[in-house]
């Protein structure tokens, strides 16, 4: 068989490591792998199918012969080298914010708008992660159910700031447990057993950026501009999977045995509601799972035609990687080619 020249760029990242997991669950052999990451992380010893890789620095060559480039290292480096690797005739899936605004570039997740695809011209965007999460619950719901607002309230882990501040979760929380003052650097405020706003910047509306984003991407995608999206984004003191708590307001009544009829169908979600145990998704359900899990679906107390339900999803896989993986087989597979 003969398999892509594949480039992953940010290789030593949280989303990198899973790129390479789910790469060897294909068994993409070694060779085939070119792997760039920050100075800081050259040397590195990156295992792989029992074999140790080491990732080089961009430059402007680093894409001759690539043919797919997966680029999961911030929207500075993507802006700088995603035209670079299209100009090279690598096809380019970016996880960044770089291109998502773009109009000339597709923003996709497979099991809502795999349409877009078509007309990409060399570059596609994979959205943020909790616009992924949110839209995996509510595209299905949408495509049967006309919606007049959406209220969600997300509880955002570590893994959404990436590597560096899983670690720095990890180490503050043993701080406070053995009682030793602990100097943070990745987080603004104490996070170990704490919770604050979504740490990305805050605008004059009042939103921060993070809140922004669900409602921006998530009308590029659903080609909708006049859904009313209303998001609180929290971080909250979890290592890896977002959680959501989603209020959907319908045109119509619509039963909690409707919404589950309609999610237990959905491609790319589970249906977890064992309310006889008061057990609903958690993030220790979900981390390392593909799908989003929802449940807890009930219907409104005050409102005769809202239903609120609870989603998680793994951040690092359908929120990154694992969407990433997925619109590039759904393009490949269209030419005949698996990866």
């Amino acid at each position: 068989m003969n398999h892509l020249q594949i480039a992953i760029v940010g290789a030593t990242g949280a989303v990198g490591e899973e790129l390479l997991q789910l790469l060897s669950k294909k068994n993409i052999p070694p060779e085939h792998l070119h792997l760039f990451a920050s100075e800081r992380s050259l040397g590195k010893k990156i295992p792989y199918l029992g074999k140790s890789l080491t990732a080089t620095t961009l430059g402007a060559g680093s894409f001759k012969n690539i043919d797919l480039a997966f680029f999961s290292a911030g929207s500075s480096i993507s802006k700088t080298f995603v035209p670079i690797a299209r100009d090279s005739g690598s096809l380019v899936i970016d996880n960044s914010s770089a291109f998502r605004k773009d109009p000339k570039v597709p923003l996709l997740i497979p099991e809502v708008n795999s349409e877009d695809v078509l007309w990409h011209e060399g570059v596609i965007s994979s959205p943020n992660c909790t616009a992924t999460i949110l839209l995996m619950v509510l595209f299905p719901l949408l495509k049967k159910f006309p919606v007049e607002k959406v209220v969600v309230s997300t509880y955002q882990a570590a893994s959404g700031a990436g590597r560096k501040a899983m670690e720095e979760l990890q180490e503050e929380t043993l701080s406070q447990l053995e009682g030793r003052p602990f100097t943070r650097t990745v987080m603004p405020f104490p996070y170990a057993f704490n919770l604050f706003v979504h740490n990305s910047p805050l605008t004059a509306s009042g939103y921060v950026e993070e809140e922004l984003k669900v409602i921006e991407e998530s009308r590029k995608i659903l080609k909708n501009n006049d859904i009313q999206i209303s998001p609180t984004c929290i971080r909250v003191p979890v290592l890896r999977a977002h959680s959501e708590a989603i209020y959907i307001e319908f045109k119509e009544k619509v039963t909690k045995e409707m919404a589950l009829d309609v999610l237990a169908k959905a491609p790319g979600v589970a249906c977890f509601d064992t309310k006889d145990e008061n057990h609903f998704p958690m993030p220790v359900d979900v981390s390392g799972k593909e799908k989003v899990f929802c449940g807890r679906i009930r219907e409104d107390l005050c409102h005769p035609r809202a239903l609120h339900l609870w989603a998680v999803g793994d951040q690092l896989l359908k929120g990154a990687a694992l969407n990433m993986l997925q619109i590039a087989e759904m393009i490949y597979e269209k030419e005949g080619i698996r990866i």
